[in-house]
């Protein structure tokens, strides 16, 4: 992605949400522009009208933490779109490339530490996931291979969350908050562009779904960023149905830019009965042996 670019649609976006009452201005009766006028933010955030417009137009190369910081107030960035800025202004600067994660040179997939699944595999209560920040399911859990059972069934999907949001219709019965679940998974990979803006498999991802999802190009125009910690989240699973199952993301300081997912219902809840049912039947049909075909 264009930094520049980026920078100046971030910058932009931001702007438009915060009214004039939120940042403790009149409102005035002739605004032509949504949200704050940029002359608005140079003057709250203590800098002249010319330099804030060079910082909109994309130049964020060489600015001081001090300024990204005052930008950042004015504009009322939470803490996920702080990092965001941040990650610009690094990759405006080529510091980025210290922070990068680095790339394993291997065939295919990423791969992970073997003793990385045998943890997994010993997570055996909820689904556990190992993702990238494209939203790749680099490795898993038996139950989670239950879990996102339409996922796995699809090769289409390429084992990566974002595709199938977006691009399997089965998506649609498994998220019964689909919209919500969409504007996190295009924030997420907004924040990871913003981390490692030359991921060339994530351009290509990128492009790819604003392509072929008007839902993704919309969301993406949005410049929306956010960070996969901790939450609820709802599912419709086609084998044991609803499940309300939270959810924890824990970095891999072994594997930088690599997240752990773990899934956990409510102890005594339907959910947790329905985790252990799926567990069950998920343990069935690995236990039952091939047919085996006669050759007379």
């Amino acid at each position: 992605m264009d930094n520049r670019e980026e920078v100046r649609e971030f910058l932009t976006s931001r702007r438009a949400k915060i009214s004039p009452e939120q940042a403790g201005l009149p409102s005035g009766s002739r605004r032509r522009v949504p949200g704050l006028r940029r002359s608005e933010v140079a003057a709250l955030a203590d800098m002249s009208v010319e330099y804030y417009a060079k910082l909109e137009r994309g130049n964020l190369a060489g600015v001081s933490p001090a300024v990204l910081e005052a930008v950042a107030r004015v504009l009322q960035l939470d803490d996920a779109e702080r990092a965001h800025l941040l990650n610009l202004a690094q990759a405006a600067d080529g510091t980025d490339v210290l922070t990068r994660p680095r790339r394993r040179h291997t065939k295919g997939r990423q791969q992970i530490h073997r003793s990385l699944q045998w943890t997994l595999d010993a997570i055996t209560a909820g689904p556990a996931v190992v993702c990238n920040g494209r939203m790749d399911i680099l490795a898993s859990n038996p139950l989670a291979r239950a879990f996102y059972t339409d996922l796995f069934a699809n090769a289409a999907n390429q084992r990566n969350l974002a595709y199938f949001q977006f691009l399997d219709p089965a998506s649609r019965r498994f998220y019964p908050d689909w919209d919500l679940f969409a504007d996190m998974a295009v924030a997420m990979l907004h924040a990871q562009a913003g981390r490692n803006p030359h991921d060339k498999d994530l351009h290509d991802l990128v492009g790819e779904l604003s392509t072929r999802s008007e839902e993704f190009r919309t969301r993406w125009g949005a410049h929306n960023v956010r960070r996969h910690g901790t939450g609820t989240k709802r599912f419709q699973h086609p084998a044991v149905g609803e499940l309300t199952l939270a959810y924890e993301s824990l970095d891999l300081a072994a594997d930088p830019g690599l997240h752990m997912t773990v899934y956990a219902a409510e102890p005594g809840s339907p959910s947790e009965e329905g985790l252990r049912l799926l567990a069950s039947l998920s343990a069935t049909e690995e236990s039952v042996p091939a047919v085996q075909h006669s050759t007379d």
